[in-house]
């Protein structure tokens, strides 16, 4: 194999879950052939029916030995035991490409594989999927974090040529980091959809109508602010050193919902600090906003 362009491989994925069946109809686009997939869930089974059409679905066993590319598309807690069991079934050989999509695990998960004479690298695409068509354009524009082990370049090479063929953009992530990445995408991306369904849970039990529709422009406009401009682009009374309308708030969503005022005061403790930082407010604004947050608690 040539380290800057992986050869036309077989390629076999384990299991039709939302990433692994997008990511097998990426590799597939890209000229690769799938030859099997594993699933046994109804919703596992129309995925690989609509987005690997004609892929056989076979036990996870049969899957790797058949592939010259495993893509182990397992949640975290599933892999470390299912990598030990292929191994000590004897499903891996020397010349396979082994890799995982598990954010927080890097390569030393597969060190069992790695042990028959693999090449082990891990592949996490930064980005949500739920599984449709739609998915493999989502994952054209997106980041993948790329890990190998230490000083293994061709192990990195190849997983950054298997990215650049799904479209994606590599981005190498060592081992030591992963547990650290996966946090931080996970507060990113996680906690923003709970941000936004308090937000428009809010606004329903209010009587405001169509909450959704009403808060997307906002929203979107917040978060492409916050990547292209950082702090600087903090607005509302937190930011202002509006101390009299962050009473108001917090009594309002005190009244409305007292376990989501918790989550503001903490938000609003954390965005003056911010605020602060990025000289939006001075000190004496800083304090004032921490202590409306104290005597509201």
């Amino acid at each position: 194999m040539n380290a800057g362009r992986p050869a036309r491989l077989a390629v076999g994925v384990v299991s039709a879950g939302r990433v692994g069946v997008v990511l097998g109809a990426a590799l597939a686009a890209a000229d690769h052939h799938v030859v099997a997939t594993s699933g046994v869930s109804r919703a596992s089974v129309q995925r690989a029916e609509a987005l690997l059409p004609g892929v056989p679905l076979l036990p996870p066993d049969e899957v790797v030995t058949r592939s010259d590319l495993v893509v182990l598309a397992v949640p975290d807690d599933v892999l470390p035991g299912l990598v030990r069991g292929l191994a000590a079934a004897g499903c891996f050989r020397p010349g396979q490409i082994v890799t995982h999509t598990a954010g927080a695990s890097g390569v030393r998960v597969l060190e069992p594989a790695v042990e028959h004479g693999v090449l082990a690298v891990a592949l996490h695409p930064a980005m949500t999927f739920t599984g449709r068509p739609e998915d493999v354009q989502r994952l054209a524009s997106c980041c993948v974090a790329v890990t190998a082990a230490d000083g293994d370049e061709a192990a990195a090479s190849v997983g950054e040529a298997l990215v650049v063929e799904m479209n994606a953009e590599p981005v190498r992530v060592p081992e030591s980091v992963r547990p650290l990445y996966h946090a931080a995408l996970a507060h990113g991306a996680n906690h923003l959809m709970t941000l936004v369904g308090d937000c428009v849970d809010l606004l329903e039990n209010a009587g405001v109508h169509p909450a959704g529709r009403l808060v997307a422009p906002l929203l979107s406009a917040a978060l492409d602010n916050a990547l292209r401009h950082g702090d600087r682009a903090l607005t509302g009374p937190v930011a202002r050193g509006d101390t009299g309308t962050l009473r108001t708030h917090l009594d309002e969503i005190t009244a409305a919902d007292p376990d989501l005022a918790e989550a503001y005061r903490a938000l609003a403790s954390r965005t003056a600090g911010r605020a602060a930082a990025a000289g939006l407010l001075d000190h004496s604004a800083l304090d004032d906003v921490r202590a409306v947050l104290k005597e509201h608690r």
